[in-house]
């Protein structure tokens, strides 16, 4: 039993790297009743298709089982608020301010950020995904503490336009 979960662990870390690999944000496969949905944080052109990998060992996709958010469930994490935009976090995890617990964190307040700066990273099943700006401007308010956990569409920081 122990070697078939860390066979699937292997099987799906395979996968993740697929997805770096191939700059994917969203990935599905089917085999038979079972299915597996892995989604990254990063935006990339809408146009994705889905992979499916023959002989995938992968969890059951019952009348119960959950579903990730859709693609137009989350197209975006920028909310006009007054006048700052709030950069909101795409999924559930982790919040981390810098890339490692000796570095800088990614940005401060005052920084000036433009739609490809990464503000944070946040973890989601040992997988480290970039958070970036998607936008231009000042950071007025970071809202969340370093290590705090985070829901999806939770408010991270408040953005001054430029």
């Amino acid at each position: 039993m122990a070697e078939k979960k860390n066979n699937d662990l292997k099987k799906i870390k395979e996968l993740i790297e697929i997805m770096k690999e191939n700059d994917l944000v969203e990935i599905e496969i089917r085999h038979g009743d079972d299915k597996i949905s892995l989604k990254r944080s990063q935006a990339q052109p809408e146009a994705r298709t889905p992979m499916v990998v023959p002989g995938i060992s992968t969890v059951p996709a019952g009348p119960g089982a959950s579903q990730a958010p859709s693609a137009e469930a989350g197209a975006s994490q920028l909310q006009p608020v007054g006048n700052l935009v709030e950069i909101k976090s795409p999924i559930v995890g982790t919040f981390y301010s810098a890339p490692s617990p000796d570095s800088d964190p990614y940005v401060e307040l005052g920084s000036q950020i433009k739609p490809q700066t990464v503000v944070c990273m946040v973890e989601a099943m040992k997988v480290m995904n970039e958070i970036k700006a998607e936008t231009s401007g000042t950071i007025a308010e970071i809202v969340i503490e370093n290590g705090q956990a985070v829901e999806y569409g939770q408010v991270l920081f408040k953005v001054k336009p430029d």
